[in-house]
């Protein structure tokens, strides 16, 4: 039986604040999170603006998170359209 959830597989760095997405049905996808962040200025969110954080997220349950609490996460189907925020 197919599951209809669109969920992420797969997630990698894709260097400049820009993540690699392959989602559930076999498309892939960049994101440029790096603009969300500095259109949207957080404390809880400025950290990701640093390379070395950045690119210490995780992949859970099909969604990419960054932080202990999920301090950063965006919309699955967002980032499957390539527009975040």
């Amino acid at each position: 039986m197919k599951e209809d959830r669109l969920y992420i597989i797969e997630a990698s760095d894709a260097g400049n604040l820009h993540i690699q997405l392959r989602f559930s049905d076999d498309t892939t996808q960049t994101v440029d999170v790096g603009d969300f962040i500095r259109r949207h200025p957080h404390p809880q969110y400025n950290r990701y603006l640093t390379p070395r954080n950045f690119r210490n997220f995780t992949l859970e349950h099909g969604n990419v998170v960054w932080g202990k609490n999920w301090d950063l996460m965006f919309p699955v189907e967002d980032l499957h359209a390539g527009v975040i925020g």
